[in-house]
């Protein structure tokens, strides 16, 4: 298949699920798996186009960091309060991906923990969604260091590749109480700083091919996957947040199951 059409695909994959309780991640490596890609080849290219689909978080919310950046310049309590909170969900993630890089790496290999990682995964957002009672802080500057924290925390399940970054931050939020749509965001903030330090930590590992062109799939790819996934990204942030408004998380946990379920049954083929 033409790597340009490779990178188009990919590149709509992480934009429809980066911020979906779905797993991009894991969606990456089936699609590289199942479809015939060398998941190798693209592993690079995989990380930094989550940057595009990152990119849509800011530009949708932009008047929110600006205000948030104005507050900070005034030691507004609320811009202070903000920026604490995702910090404190951040960290967690930063400290453990830096020692356990080179396993986080070895399970980004294996096709078949994304599958059992999609099931389980699903199977918890149906007991959540069962149990959890939100209705608790409304606003990412209201919550708690202790939730602020305690999301963080949940997050480093995420480095499994098929957990879902964003299904463990916002089942996580509502298991401890915060409601939708502040879940919903808090995931999408959250998503900002740690994806930066995700594909930071990617480039500077392969700072040298990268810079000399030596890489299987090179910079003009990955600024189509890059594009690609921003506007897609843009389409599904907006949908997904009208939509968590009204409904429940149902429906993402079925299709966790049923995605995992196929990918085990083409796997064993």
């Amino acid at each position: 298949m033409d790597p340009v059409i490779i990178a188009i695909l990919l590149g709509i994959v992480e934009g429809l699920t980066e911020f979906l309780p779905v797993s991009s991640t894991g969606h990456l490596v089936l699609a590289t798996e199942i479809l015939g890609y060398d998941a190798d080849t693209w592993k690079v290219f995989n990380v930094i186009i989550q940057l595009g689909a990152i990119m849509a978080v800011v530009a949708l919310y932009w008047r929110t960091f600006w205000a948030v950046g104005a507050g900070l310049l005034r030691l507004e309590p609320m811009s202070i309060a903000f920026v604490r909170n995702i910090l404190l969900g951040f960290i967690p993630s930063a400290v453990l991906g830096l020692v356990l890089k080179d396993q986080i790496h070895a399970m980004l290999g294996s096709p078949s923990i994304v599958a059992w990682a999609l099931i389980l995964g699903g199977i918890a957002i149906l007991v959540i969604e069962r149990t959890a009672k939100p209705g608790g802080p409304s606003g990412v500057a209201q919550l708690s260091v202790r939730t602020a924290l305690g999301i963080g925390m949940v997050q480093c399940v995420s480095m499994i590749p098929g957990v879902s970054r964003s299904g463990a931050t916002i089942m996580g939020a509502l298991a401890m109480g915060v409601e939708r749509r502040t879940a919903a965001e808090f995931s999408f903030f959250l998503a900002v700083p740690t994806m930066l330090g995700a594909t930071t930590l990617e480039v500077l590992d392969n700072r040298e091919a990268l810079m000399s062109g030596n890489i299987a799939v090179g910079w003009d790819l990955i600024g189509i996957g890059f594009v690609v996934s921003f506007i897609v990204a843009l389409a599904v942030i907006k949908a997904f947040m009208a939509y968590v408004a009204r409904s429940g998380f149902s429906p993402f946990a079925w299709y966790r199951i049923a995605a995992g379920a196929l990918a085990l049954f083409l796997l064993a083929r």
